[in-house]
C-alpha cells in the first residue's frame, strides 16, 4: 500500500485504522507515510476508511487559513478526504503479506480466504480430526501485532524436530522448503503478516507434549500466540479426556466452534479424496 503525497493532507485519520501501527505523519514532509517494513498489506486503511474526493490543494488552503483563527478543520474520523491511498503492485515475496493479512484475499494454495485455513470448521465432512486424536491450531500475531515468518519458523522447526506432522492443506505447510525439518522458504523469512496459523494433529497421548513444546518455543517469539485445540465429543456432546489436561496446564476452556454433523458430501469423488487426506495427515 502507498499514500499519494500529492493527495494527502495529513489529517491523520489513517493512523488509527492501521492494525500494526505502520502509518505515521512525517513531520518533515507533513504527509502521512507508510513504514513499508512494518506494513502487512492488510488493506485495512484502503477498505476501512470511507473516501471523499476533495481537492487536496483546497483542503490544505482552508486548513491553513483557519489555523490563523485557531480553528481546526478536520474531516470525519472515518474518512480519507482526498482518497490518497493507492494499492501497490505486489510481487513475490511481498505478495505473501496480503495473502495472510487481508481477509478479502484468497490463498492461491488452498483456495480459502483469510489466512487460507479451514481448520476443523468442516470436520464433519473432512474428518481431519478423528476419535482418539487432537488437532492444534497455533495462531501467531492476532490481534493487531503481526508476526515475522522468521519467528514462525522457530515453532515449525521445533515441531518437526519432535516428529509432529503438519496439515498438508495449509498455506504455511506449502511455504516450507523442507517439511521434514519445518524450514520455511528462505525468501519469505523477512516478510511480516498480520497473522498465520500452523495446523498439526497428534494422538491424544501426545497432548501434554505439544502444550509443553509450544510454551517453551513461544518464549523465543515476540508476538501473540493463541492456541486452539480440537477433539471429538462423546455421544452427549461432552469431552472428558483432553479438557482435564488443558485445565491442568492452566487453560480456561471456552468452546469456540462445534461441528453438529450436518455437513454432507454430494460428490462421491470428493468423499474419497477427503477420506484419503484424513488418513494420510
Amino acid at each position: 500500500m502507498k499514500i499519494n503525497p500529492d493527495k494527502c493532507v495529513a489529517c491523520g485519520n489513517c493512523i488509527y485504522v492501521c492494525p500494526v501501527g505502520a502509518i505515521y505523519v512525517d513531520p518533515t514532509l507533513k504527509r502521512a507515510t507508510i513504514d513499508r517494513n512494518e506494513c502487512v498489506e492488510c488493506y485495512a486503511c484502503y477498505y476501512g476508511l470511507s473516501t471523499e474526493h476533495l481537492n487536496p490543494g483546497f483542503v490544505r488552503t482552508v486548513r491553513k487559513l483557519l489555523q490563523f483563527g485557531r480553528v481546526r478543520f478536520d474531516p470525519e474520523p472515518d474518512i480519507c478526504p482526498t482518497a490518497a491511498f493507492e494499492p501497490d503492485h505486489l510481487e513475490w515475496p511481498r505478495v505473501v503479506r496480503r495473502a495472510f493479512s487481508d481477509p478479502r484475499a484468497t490463498h492461491e494454495s488452498t483456495g480459502v480466504q483469510g489466512r487460507g485455513t479451514e481448520e476443523v470448521k468442516t470436520n464433519d465432512v473432512t474428518k481431519r480430526v478423528r476419535q482418539g486424536e487432537v488437532g492444534f491450531t497455533i495462531e501467531f500475531g492476532r490481534p493487531g501485532v503481526g508476526v515475522w515468518f522468521r519467528d514462525i519458523e522457530k515453532m515449525t522447526q521445533a515441531l518437526a524436530e519432535a516428529k509432529i506432522p503438519f496439515e498438508k492443506k495449509n498455506p504455511l505447510t506449502l511455504l516450507m522448503s523442507d517439511v521434514a525439518t519445518g524450514k520455511l522458504k528462505q525468501d519469505i523469512l523477512g516478510e511480516k503478516v498480520l497473522s498465520a496459523i500452523v495446523e498439526i494433529k497428534v494422538t491424544v497421548d501426545r497432548t501434554e507434549e505439544i502444550l509443553r513444546l509450544v510454551r517453551e518455543v513461544e518464549k523465543q517469539i515476540d508476538t501473540v500466540i493463541a492456541l486452539g485445540v480440537s477433539t471429538r465429543c462423546d455421544e452427549n456432546g461432552e469431552e472428558h479426556v483432553v479438557a482435564p489436561i488443558l485445565e491442568r496446564f492452566g487453560y480456561r476452556i471456552q468452546r469456540a466452534k462445534t461441528n453438529t454433523g450436518l455437513g454432507r458430501i454430494t460428490n462421491p469423488e470428493e468423499e474419497v479424496r477427503f477420506q484419503v487426506e484424513a488418513a494420510t495427515m
